[in-house]
Order: structure tokens, then C-alpha cells, then sequence
């Protein structure tokens, strides 16, 4: 019985492909190109070979017609062939294709039979009910229960009542597909919204004598054409033995849209096991009312510790202000797992109202409740300055600590003031670093970020010693024109820990507004380890940030006159060769004057000269006014590939060769730079012959490794 129906299900699905997409191409081709396409189809059928047989008829699926039907109803009695031939016949829009499957009917006997009355049923044709509801008596018990399906899938007025009479009186596999044939007809009722009809089948079936799948979908079908009325029967699944019933009564459950099923749900949690409980709880949750029960209330707060859960998730998930109060006191719970659901459940309401009831709760809060109260308040970014500021002065340190981080989070910038004076002067020493995580907070979110720095930078300018660094930290995390100023100006007081923090915070500065200030610091400061890492955060901005190319030279030149090491003057050149222009390359040559710096400068002078030979005369003319010999490689010989299987790739070579001893290929790996793999699946080799200023060298590369040629002795 189950072949039957998954046969026909896949049937059913592959021809609502195929007539989806022959009523699409039907309507994009004009009548005779349509004819075109199908005349030699046609042809095919009548003398084509086996294999092209079956192909023609899924084409004719999309481009047949009429014409078609003809040869398509002589294949219907081929073992081979007559399923491609009812894929066809089911999709053509055109009566001749009922007529010669209600035909086929007649002649055909077993499996053959059984195929025809299943696409008589994908059809819906009303003109084969008798022909079917005759074959519901055929001896052969397959094809009664196609018919019997077929019949369902057609679901008219006679097909339904032939149906209904078969569940009472037939028996065996027959009874069970007549079964199946009553649910298809129930649901088309139900479609149609004819619910009490609908009903009417449902229960017969539920009460027949056929297997428990049929039991199963009559009983959700019952329950749901039922409505609000359906309810006992529902509860009746949700209360089986039956893990099976159980599981159509969830199922169902999600489904039923009538009033009172949210209610019925949550009652049903005093009766159910923890486990059965929580998963009525989910599909609650999966409904669209949502409502939070008063059941699940009062599981969410006694009980088994999963239901508790599983109604605590679900109040977070739909509930509004009204949940507070349950919720409120299990966030304060012994059990880390109860409280931790719950104060994600608080977060987690939506609603301005939700806001409201938190902050209005703060000023009558008990002990147990009024750090999750402030610890939500700072959460759901809660407007709750003036209870926060009080909370400041608790004398329980939790409470004070919950109190700063929220006001970190929600407090503005006319009471920024509230956590500067909690940095400069804290309450309890053990507050500090809570104080000043939170002024560090606040500080970023603010919404101008130069007023906020200049009162920072007013703070700084009258704490105390023991505050300074952490203000000073806070001011460069803001960043902007004002902090820069603020930084700059604290560090010519020549506090050593104040220009350490300065230094770092300009070292990652994200402007090149910082420069100046780097700049002046790597000059003038006695401390070698402030010099070098201000000029190591001046070449930074010279590297990493957008800049016309005159400007980009005249920071370069300027780190290179500052720096005092070998190491210094490297990272330099480096931003030379990264953005080698006329500008650039100017002061790299202006390099080949420092003796200790010659060497290095060749280097990346030879690096530039890759990227800008041939293209600007003017750099051109520059560079052979330096005066360098630079590199003159030839590439004599390459082959690329293992053993006797070598690939030629000499000119290929030859095209990439410049001034520098290095050569970039034009793709990630050698098989797509040289033109395909010349020894699949093996390891292979690029072997490279070559002379440097009339010296000969050669090189093995091993496959994808960097090209880079040593020169010759």
C-alpha cells in the first residue's frame, strides 16, 4: 500500500514539473514553432529505438498536444515504455489524454493497469469515476487500491460516496486505500470550507477498522475541520499512551487556529509528565496567538525543573510586562541554570512598556531583586540614570558594581560627569576598575565625541596622579581632533606613565591627524623606547592610510631623517616600495647618500623600478640618473613539469623578467601560469636557466614556490 502511494506521490510530483514547465514553454512558442518541436518526437515514437523512445516522451510532456496522444496511448501496454508514455499523457492539456487513459483502463491488467488509474488520478478525471469505482471490485487487490486512491485524488460528489461505501464494506489492503482515498476527499472538502462534511469522513475513518497512518491523519483531520469544537479530541491525543497519537496531537496542536486552544495547551501541563510538558510548551510556542497562558505561568515558577525551563523560555519568547513579576523572582534563584534562563527571558521582552515596569520596579526593589534589576536596566539600555546614581551609595559593593556597569551602558552625556568623578575619586578602592570599565563604555557610545574628550581632558587636567593614566586610556579610546589635542598636550608634562599610554593610544591613532604629534614625540622625548615606537607609529599612518602621493614622499622622508636604527629605516623603504610613484622614488634615491642606508635603498629602488620602468619617462629619466646598475636578467631556459613529462615555459618566463630578481606570476599556482598541467597527479619542478649581468645561474623551484633568483657567483 505504501509502493502505491509513494509511486503515485512521485508521479504526481515529477508531472506537475513537467506540466509546469510545458504551460510555460506553451505559452512562449507560437503554434507553428510548437508544431515543429513535436512532429519529430512524434516520429521518434513511431520508429525510434528504445532509449530515444523514452526521452521523446519527456519531451513531448512539454511540447505535445493532441497530436501526440495517439502514440503515446499505444506505448501504455509496453512494460518498458509506459511510464514515459503517462508522464506525457498526464501533463498534455487536452481531453484525448483522459480518453486513452480511461481506454487503457479497459485493456490493460497489473502493473500496466495500476500506472493508468494512478494518472487517471493525477489528471482529476471526472470522467473515469465510473471506470475506477468499477475496478474498486477488481480481483487484482493493487489495482482496487489505485483505484481507491485515484478516486481520492478526484474527490467529486460520486467518487466520494463510492469510496465511503468501500470503507464500510471492503477489507484488508482495499479497506486501507479506501481510507486513504476518504482522507484525500475529506481534505478537499475542508478546502472548499465545507468542514462539516469534511468532519463527517474524518470520523468514519477514525473509527474504521485500518491501520493506525490512516487512524493518524483522519484524526488530525477530524480535530481540524472540527475547529474550536475539536479541542476534547485534541486533549484525547495529548493525553494517549500512544507516543504516536501524542505526536499528531503536538502536530495538530501547531495547527488548529480557534479560540481557546492557547488555554487548553497550558492546562494540560498539570496533567502531562515533565517530559510531555515541555514539549507542549514548544508547541505552544510554535503557535501565532502569542499569549502566555496563566498554566504556564505558574509552571515557569514551581515544578519540574525542564518544564520550569522550557515555560520560562517561552514567557522570554512572547510575553510582555505582565511576565515581570514571575520572572523577577526566579532570576534570583539558588539555580544558575533557572536564574540564567530567566534574566535572558527579562532581556529578551520586547516593548517599550517592558522598560517601563523594569525602571519603575528599581525604587521598591528588595535585596534579591535589585541587582537583576540593575543588571537589566544596563542590558535593555534603560533611561534609569537618577535610580542608578542613588544606587551608587549602596553599601552592599555588588549592588554599586551592577550600578556603574549599567550606567556605562545607558548613561548621557549632561551626567557623563557621574562616572568621571567615580574614576578620579571612587567610593571603595575595588570599585575602581569597575568605574573605569564603565567610563570607558560610556565614553565611546557618546555622540560627540570632542565635547566628550574636552571634558575628559578637564578631568585630566585637575586629578589626582593616581587617576591620570586611566583618564588619559579613556580619551584615546575616543579618539577625534579634540582627544588628539588633549593626548599631545599631556604628554610635553614629561609624565613618563602618561607618555607611555599617550604613545600607544597614537601608535593605533586611525587618522593621519596623529602624524604631527608622532612626529614631535620621536624628535624630542629623552626615553629611546617612546622615541622608537612614535616613529614606528608615524611610518603606520604613512603606510596604512590613504594619502596623495607628495604627501605620502614627504612623510617618508621625514621618518627617515628621524630614524636612528637600521631597523627604522627598513620599515620606511618598505612603504616606498609598497607605493612606488615619481614622489616615492625620489626619496629613495635621495637614500643611495646615507652610507648606511645604500644597500638597502638599491634594494627597494631595484623593487620600484619593477612596477614603474616603461611607464613614466620621468622616473625613468630618475632612475638612470642614479646612477644603479640595476639587474639585467635574461632568462635562458625553463621547463616546468617531472621526469620525461617537461613543459617548455621559457618565453612565458622570458615576458615576466625585469630588473629585480624576483618574478610574479600572473595566476596563484604554476599549471594556470603556464598553461595547464603537464604531469597530472605527480610532484613536479621548475627548473629555471638564466644570466645576471652576463653571469649564469640556475635555479630549482619546487611546484608553486616563490620565484625568486639568487644571483650568480
Amino acid at each position: 500500500m505504501h509502493t502505491i502511494r509513494n509511486l503515485t506521490h512521485s508521479l504526481a510530483m515529477l508531472t506537475a514539473f513537467f506540466s509546469l514547465a510545458g504551460a510555460l514553454l506553451r505559452a512562449a512558442d507560437t503554434q507553428p514553432a510548437a508544431q515543429d518541436k513535436e512532429k519529430p518526437l512524434i516520429e521518434v515514437l513511431r520508429s525510434g529505438p528504445r532509449p530515444e523512445k523514452a526521452l521523446a516522451c519527456k519531451q513531448l510532456a512539454i511540447h505535445g498536444t493532441s497530436q501526440a496522444v495517439p502514440e503515446l496511448a499505444a506505448l501504455l501496454a509496453d512494460e518498458q515504455l509506459a511510464s514515459w508514455a503517462r508522464i506525457a499523457l498526464e501533463a498534455i492539456p487536452d481531453p484525448s489524454a483522459d480518453e486513452a487513459l480511461r481506454k487503457a483502463t479497459h485493456a490493460l491488467k497489473g502493473k500496466l493497469l495500476v500506472g493508468a488509474i494512478n494518472s487517471l488520478g493525477v489528471r482529476r478525471d471526472v470522467g473515469a469515476v465510473d471506470a475506477l469505482v468499477s475496478h474498486l471490485k477488481n480481483q487484482d487487490v493493487e489495482v482496487a487500491a489505485a483505484a481507491a486512491i485515484a478516486l481520492g485524488h478526484i474527490s467529486n460528489p460520486p467518487a466520494t460516496q463510492a469510496l465511503r461505501q468501500s470503507l464500510a464494506s471492503a477489507t484488508g489492503q482495499l479497506r486501507s486505500a479506501a481510507a486513504e482515498g476518504c482522507v484525500l476527499c475529506a481534505e478537499r472538502l475542508m478546502a472548499d470550507g465545507k468542514n462539516d462534511a469534511a468532519t463527517e469522513i474524518y470520523e468514519q475513518v477514525r473509527k474504521a477498522e485500518v491501520p493506525k497512518p490512516r487512524i493518524l491523519e483522519a484524526t488530525r483531520g477530524e480535530i481540524l475541520a472540527r475547529g474550536a469544537a475539536g479541542l476534547p479530541l485534541l486533549i484525547e491525543q495529548l493525553r494517549s499512551a500512544d507516543k504516536q497519537f501524542f505526536q499528531i496531537g503536538l502536530t495538530t496542536a501547531r495547527q488548529l487556529q480557534a479560540t481557546g486552544v492557547a488555554d487548553a495547551l497550558g492546562a494540560e501541563l498539570a496533567h502531562a509528565t515533565p517530559e510531555r510538558a515541555a514539549l507542549l510548551l514548544h508547541a505552544l510556542a510554535d503557535r501565532t496567538e502569542h499569549v502566555v497562558p496563566p498554566a504556564v505561568v505558574e509552571a515557569a515558577k514551581s515544578g519540574p525543573k525542564a518544564v520550569r525551563i522550557a515555560a520560562i523560555e517561552f514567557m522570554g519568547r512572547w510575553g510582555d510586562q505582565s511576565c515581570v513579576s514571575a520572572l523577577l523572582p526566579i532570576a534570583s534563584e539558588a539555580d544558575s541554570d533557572l536564574a540564567l534562563t530567566a534574566k535572558t527571558a527579562l532581556a529578551g521582552l520586547a516593548g517599550g512598556k517592558v522598560d517601563a515596569e523594569i525602571a519603575a520596579r528599581l525604587s521598591t526593589a528588595d535585596a534579591n531583586s535589585l541587582p537583576v534589576l540593575i543588571e537589566l536596566i544596563g542590558q535593555r539600555r534603560i533611561d534609569a540614570t537618577p535610580a542608578l546614581v542613588k544606587a551608587l551609595d549602596h553599601p552592599d559593593a555588588a549592588i554599586r558594581r551592577s550600578a556603574l556597569t549599567a550606567l556605562g551602558n545607558t548613561v548621557g552625556p549632561e551626567k557623563l560627569s557621574v562616572l568621571i568623578s567615580q574614576v578620579v575619586a571612587p567610593k571603595e578602592p575595588a570599585d575602581l576598575e569597575v568605574a573605569q570599565k564603565a567610563l570607558r563604555a560610556a565614553s565611546i557610545r557618546m555622540p560627540n565625541r570632542d565635547a566628550c574628550s574636552g571634558e575628559l581632558g578637564a578631568a585630566l587636567a585637575r586629578a589626582p596622579a593616581s587617576a591620570k593614566a586611566s583618564l588619559l586610556e579613556t580619551i584615546g579610546a575616543v579618539g577625534g581632533p579634540r582627544a588628539l589635542e588633549v593626548i599631545g598636550a599631556a604628554m610635553k608634562d614629561g609624565d613618563p606613565e602618561l607618555q607611555d599610554i599617550g604613545s600607544r593610544a597614537l601608535g593605533e591613532w586611525m587618522s593621519v591627524d596623529a602624524a604631527p604629534v608622532l612626529l614631535e614625540l620621536a624628535k624630542n622625548s629623552k626615553e629611546e623606547k617612546l622615541q622608537a615606537r612614535a616613529l614606528r607609529g608615524y611610518v603606520r599612518l604613512a603606510r596604512q592610510f590613504a594619502m596623495p602621493s607628495k604627501q605620502r614622499a614627504q612623510m617618508c622622508q621625514t621618518a627617515l631623517d628621524a630614524a636612528k636604527h637600521p631597523s627604522e629605516q627598513k620599515l620606511v623603504l618598505a612603504v616606498l616600495e609598497r607605493y612606488p610613484s615619481v614622489d616615492t622614488l625620489e626619496v629613495a634615491i635621495a637614500a643611495l647618500e646615507k652610507p648606511a642606508m645604500k644597500e638597502d635603498a638599491k634594494q627597494s629602488i631595484a623593487k620600484m623600478a619593477q612596477k614603474l620602468s616603461g611607464k613614466s619617462a620621468e622616473a625613468d629619466a630618475m632612475l638612470a640618473k642614479s646612477g644603479i646598475e640595476l639587474p639585467r636578467m635574461q632568462i635562458v631556459k625553463a621547463e616546468y613539469g617531472a621526469g620525461t613529462s617537461l613543459k617548455d615555459v621559457t618565453q612565458v618566463l622570458q615576458g615576466l623578467a625585469s630588473a629585480t630578481l624576483q618574478i610574479t606570476l600572473p595566476a596563484p599556482n604554476y599549471n594556470e601560469s603556464f598553461g595547464g598541467d603537464p604531469a597530472p597527479g605527480v610532484v613536479k619542478q621548475l627548473k629555471i636557466q638564466y644570466r645576471i649581468n652576463g653571469k649564469t645561474g640556475e635555479a630549482t623551484f619546487a611546484e608553486n614556490a616563490a620565484i625568486e633568483l639568487p644571483a650568480p657567483k
